[in-house]
């Protein structure tokens, strides 16, 4: 397993539609937090030039970075680790943090038995994401997380008020986190 003692609670994804604010998302988020850089509508020069800008800021700022893609890509880009499907796992090394993605039991089940450090478990809500896929709901996430022996981060059209509604402290968002001046702080 990797070396880090706990996951972040707060996770920033990034996305086409949030690029332009990310610098700002980025400092407005606690020290500690995490970054999972996706940013898939760039090709491979400009997605490595602009992981390696927001990596370093991330890092100054204390935050754990993560790269969507494989355990190699993580590796060869100096990412902490990677986020993905739990059919990537078996590529990583002992060092990297693998976050992976679920969205029912079947892929926690995958997930945990794979060895993942945490997964990301969605969508909670109403996303524009996936404007179409069925959302968890409360309950519905509440269920399927119990269901995992390791964290579960809540995606999926969270907030800090959703957050609380949910009664979750660990999570994650684009458009939740991305604008700071509407960021709250976690002791609020």
């Amino acid at each position: 397993m990797v070396t880090f003692q706990t996951l972040p609670l707060l996770w920033l994804l990034s996305d086409a539609r949030n690029d332009a604010v990310l610098e700002d998302s980025l400092k407005a988020l606690p020290g500690g937090s995490g970054f999972v850089f996706r940013h898939y509508h760039l090709d491979k020069v400009q997605r490595r030039a602009r992981f390696r800008q927001l990596a370093a800021l991330a890092r100054s700022l204390g935050h754990c970075v993560i790269i969507s893609g494989s355990a190699v890509l993580a590796a060869s880009w100096g990412s902490d680790g990677f986020y993905g499907p739990a059919d990537r796992g078996a590529e990583r090394t002992l060092e990297q943090l693998w976050l992976a993605t679920a969205h029912d039991a079947e892929e926690i089940a995958a997930a945990d038995g794979a060895g993942a450090d945490g997964i990301f478990l969605s969508p909670v809500f109403a996303t524009r994401s996936h404007k179409q896929a069925q959302t968890l709901g409360l309950a519905g996430f509440h269920i399927l997380a119990q269901q995992s022996r390791i964290p579960v981060i809540a995606l999926g059209g969270m907030t800090h008020a959703r957050a609380a509604d949910l009664g979750w402290s660990r999570w994650a968002a684009i458009d939740g986190l991305s604008r700071p001046a509407n960021f709250v702080s976690m002791d609020s």
